[in-house]
């Protein structure tokens, strides 16, 4: 009776939340204590200090090779589980036909303008 009761998703989650809790405060004590350093918070730039330039990022690449990435994992899925019988195997060809070209648009480099 008490056992499923200690085991259920909640009280454990409130268990390792306070376990949690308490060892960041015993952990807390024994931390050195004093002031923060002028250059904490900054980026390591091997000591030496750039002037303030304002950098354009651009993630496009990496939301290509994402994308790129999760179609190929849906595709093995699919075809992972499709059945045996020959018709499924003509569809399969298929799909992985549409699912090669959508991979060599994704993974071909932009050009250069």
């Amino acid at each position: 009776m008490i056992k499923p009761l200690l085991l259920s998703p909640p009280l454990v989650f409130l268990f390792f939340l306070i376990l949690a809790t308490a060892s960041y405060f015993v952990i807390l004590r024994f931390s050195a204590k004093g002031k923060d350093h002028p250059g904490k918070y900054l980026p390591y730039a091997s000591g030496q200090i750039f002037p303030e330039t304002e950098v354009q990022l651009s993630y496009q690449a990496f939301f290509r090779i994402g994308l790129l990435f999760g179609i190929l994992h849906v595709a093995a899925l699919v075809i992972s589980i499709m059945p045996l019988d020959w018709a499924s195997h003509r569809v399969g060809l298929l799909y992985l036909l549409g699912i090669s070209i959508s991979a060599y648009v994704l993974a071909k480099p932009e050009p250069k303008s």
